[in-house]
């Protein structure tokens, strides 16, 4: 069981397992026809990450290390707060705590994060998560993070990339590196300017279609539309 005190608002269905069987058919079935939110993300967090679209053909990523092996330099507690704006999940939690990540709690965020079309849950990279945690303290937010975009399977990856000449065959949200978000009480220019300060990763901006994208790949900028 979790703690309650680990996972403070936890919406309807994240855990429950009955949820993720329907979710899952739910979403296959839309592949094959017209989804209309793939078609916003596909305008939205389907661009180039901040390269030529056939520059982006990353490696495969390295096996991670076990999220108990990964430690930050900082051993006090961490929050997240996630809304997934898809499935409408909402959840807050302490995801790391004196010293370890914990692990009931990773794996709630990895669930939120999940490729809503296919129900495939993947091993975010704990990393991400810091990067979003820091974010929050600076920006001094009281909001969830907007997620349009976590997890990407290759499935979903493939169908987008045969849609769209700008989607990457191979992208970091595949790896479970990246995540498009917003904050409501957050001007987003100004989520920018803390997002590039922490000089970790890819920092992407789309004023149009609000939303950053923050990755643990290369460090790099660009914008979009």
């Amino acid at each position: 069981m979790i703690e309650r005190r680990k996972l403070l608002g936890l919406g309807l269905g994240v855990l429950g397992a009955s949820a993720v069987g329907p979710m899952a058919a739910f979403a296959q079935s839309k592949l094959g026809i017209s989804d209309p939110i793939a078609d916003l993300l596909q305008r939205q967090s389907d661009l180039p990450e901040g390269m030529p679209a056939e520059d982006l053909s990353f490696p495969a990523a390295p096996v991670a290390a076990p999220v108990s092996q990964v430690r930050p330099a900082s051993h006090g507690p961490r929050w997240l707060k996630l809304h997934n704006i898809h499935t409408q999940e909402k959840l807050e939690a302490v995801y790391y705590e004196k010293g370890e990540y914990v692990p009931d709690a990773v794996q709630a965020l990895d669930k939120v994060l999940r490729d809503y079309r296919t129900g495939d849950v993947y091993s975010m990279h704990p990393e991400l998560f810091d990067t979003l945690s820091t974010l929050a303290e600076k920006t001094e937010t009281k909001s969830h993070f907007q997620v349009i975009s976590g997890y990407r399977s290759p499935k979903t990856n493939a169908m987008l990339h045969e849609r769209s000449g700008q989607v990457a065959k191979r992208s970091l949200h595949m790896d479970g590196k990246a995540m498009d978000v917003y904050l409501e009480d957050v001007a987003l220019d100004r989520l920018r300017a803390a997002a590039l300060d922490l000089g970790r990763g890819g920092v992407g901006y789309y004023p149009v279609s609000n939303f950053v994208h923050v990755d643990v790949g290369p460090v790099r900028r660009w914008s979009g539309s």
